[in-house]
């Protein structure tokens, strides 16, 4: 029969993993948040920088092909919800995409607070 000494410390990894999970866990839901957050600033600067451009065309631009080329590329989770804003003034065709963040994952809800903005300015062609 074999004895166990008092100071006897086996299965104390396991209590110890046991114990971090939620933290970890917490820890990775909050980086993957941080991630759609990223995501969601580099869609929408590309979708306006898109807009700009589309707008700019001197035959098929305007307003409405801004807005169309906007959306064009966004995931079906950002699209829903997409603000967009063309205009020229000056020379200068601007467009400006709002999206909302989704909350973990894309589809199901989105952040409740605010919308996040991506702008863009193209020169218009000569005609």
């Amino acid at each position: 029969m074999r004895r166990t000494r008092p100071d006897d410390d086996r299965g104390q990894i396991s209590v110890e993993l046991l114990g971090l999970a939620p933290l970890i866990l917490l820890v990775l839901v909050l980086v993957w948040q941080f991630v759609l957050v990223g995501y969601t600033y580099a869609l929408a600067a590309n979708a306006a920088d898109k807009g700009a451009r589309a707008g700019t065309a001197s035959e098929t631009g305007g307003a409405g092909a801004c807005a169309a080329a906007a959306k064009k590329d966004l995931p079906g989770a950002w699209q829903g919800g997409a603000e967009v804003t063309c205009g020229a003034q000056g020379g200068l065709w601007t467009a400006r995409v709002g999206l909302k963040v989704p909350v973990l994952f894309p589809g199901v809800a989105d952040l409740p607070w605010g919308t996040i903005t991506g702008s863009a300015g193209a020169a218009e062609e000569g005609t």
